[in-house]
Formats: structure tokens, sequence, C-alpha cells
């Protein structure tokens, strides 16, 4: 598998289950796109997310709404099977490819098919973001490691901004300089702790850049 980072701004997406898995998913997503969870039962409620109370059936039955109906009635980009049901779940998955609808199975691990999607472990300071992932096969490990990237990312998003506009007033600067110096102020101890502790990240910049430039 590879990683890649998808936009959900303006999209839906699917959540099958009501559980803690299911819930967890929905919480992950309803910060960005259109979440609506489809469950008999909610372990709790996700304020950002439509909650609707239904038992779908992996096939048609007589009375009752199928997965494949919830597809055509919701549109989404991305489908979460988090149900209990591994019937109920397979029909998620048979649905999404037959729509060319990205799919997540929060009932396998290991290997996947080609449209699966596994939800990372991330960690975010502003604009940077930093995933880690397991195939699946160790959700606590991913946690872990996320714990431990995560102070390392502290202040990251401050120093991203301050080289973005740093990178645009040296665009003038022959493309050896202006790398050496872009290079040296993330790699600098105090842009970093500028960052964290709240000063001028900017102003803090600029100097090591002038060092770096000898200008």
């Amino acid at each position: 598998m590879i990683p890649l980072l998808h936009d959900f701004e303006g999209e839906r997406v699917l959540v099958f289950g009501g559980g803690s898995v299911g819930l967890r998913k929905a919480c992950r997503f309803a910060g960005e796109a259109e979440v609506v969870v489809v469950a008999p039962a909610f372990d709790e409620r996700v304020p950002a997310a439509e909650m609707v109370r239904a038992s779908p059936a992996a096939d048609e039955d007589a009375g009752t709404s199928t997965v494949a109906e919830w597809f055509d009635r919701v549109e989404p980009a991305l489908a979460v099977a988090a149900t209990d049901d591994a019937a109920v779940n397979a029909a998620v998955e048979r649905a999404a490819r037959e729509r060319g609808v990205l799919v997540n199975r929060a009932d396998e691990s290991g290997e996947r098919d080609a449209g699966s999607v596994v939800v990372p472990a991330t960690v975010r300071d502003g604009s940077v973001v930093a995933s880690v992932a397991t195939g699946g096969l160790s959700p606590a490990l991913s946690k872990r490691l996320r714990e431990r990237i995560e102070p390392e990312l502290d202040g990251a998003g401050r120093v991203a901004e301050a080289a973005a506009e740093l990178r645009g007033d040296l665009r003038d600067r022959p493309p050896e300089e202006r790398r050496d110096a872009l290079r040296a102020v993330v790699d600098s101890d105090r842009v970093w702790r500028a960052a964290r502790e709240g000063e001028d990240v900017r102003a803090t910049a600029e100097r090591v850049v002038e060092e770096t430039l000898d200008v």
C-alpha cells in the first residue's frame, strides 16, 4: 500500500456501525467531511455527524433497507464498515467496489485489495501532518508510534509557515543559496524554540537566513 493524503472537504463519508470503532472513525472524518453514521444503536453521539438509527441488511430483505440502498442515498466518497456483522461488512465492501467508492473495513487486517483504505494514526500541527500505519496489523502499535512522534511535531506548523514565507522572499536568490538558507531555518534549534514558546518565528528565521547567507 502507498500512503496518500486525501482532501475530503465537501465529500461524504458513510459509516456503518455505532459502536466504539465506528464512532471513532466518524469523529476522525467529521472535522472535514459530511459524515453519516448508520446503525441500529449508538454507544454515544458524534455532534458533527448525522446519526441515523437503522439496521440495513446485507441483501434484499422485505421491509428492510439494504446496504446498497444507503450507498445510493448518500453517495459517499468513502464507506467505513465497522459493524459486528461480517455479512454486513462484506456487503459494504461489495457495494463500494461496485460503485468505485473507497472502503475501509475495520474488521480486517493485513493484505488489502485495491481500493481499500487504512485509516492511519495521525498527528497534526497546523498544516503539518504525520501519519503512522501498520497495514491494519496492530492499531495499538500505530497509536504508540503516534504518541512518540507527537512531541517532535510541536511547533512544526509555525516553522512551515515561516519557511514558506521566506521561500517567497528568497525567490531571486540562486537555487543553491535558497536551498541552504531554508535548510538552515528548518534545522535551527532557535527557530523551533521560538515556534514552541510562542515567539516571533519569522523574525528568528530571518536572522538565521542572514547568518547563513552572510548578509
